[in-house]
């Protein structure tokens, strides 16, 4: 499984963060800067491509959790 950079730092961020939520606004400032030209939705699309990348089943993660109306989070092993 091969991931783009900002896959992996994602990841990483969520890894080292496990269990803890954050919302779309937070993980993009912690992983893109503040200075970044984009948006939220950026980190949604690349939540979706790492779910297909490490999860044996996208459709019903395992590690990458969304919390409804919250974020999502890193399940801890």
């Amino acid at each position: 499984m091969e991931l783009k950079n900002k896959e992996y730092e994602l990841l990483l961020f969520l890894m080292i963060n496990a269990d803890m939520v954050f919302d779309r606004e937070t993980l993009y400032e912690k992983v893109w800067g503040l200075e970044a030209m984009g948006d939220n939705a950026t980190v949604a699309v690349h939540i979706n491509r790492l779910r297909e990348k490490i999860e044996k089943d996208p459709a019903n993660p395992y590690y990458i959790e969304t919390v409804w109306g919250a974020g999502y989070r890193f399940k801890g092993i």
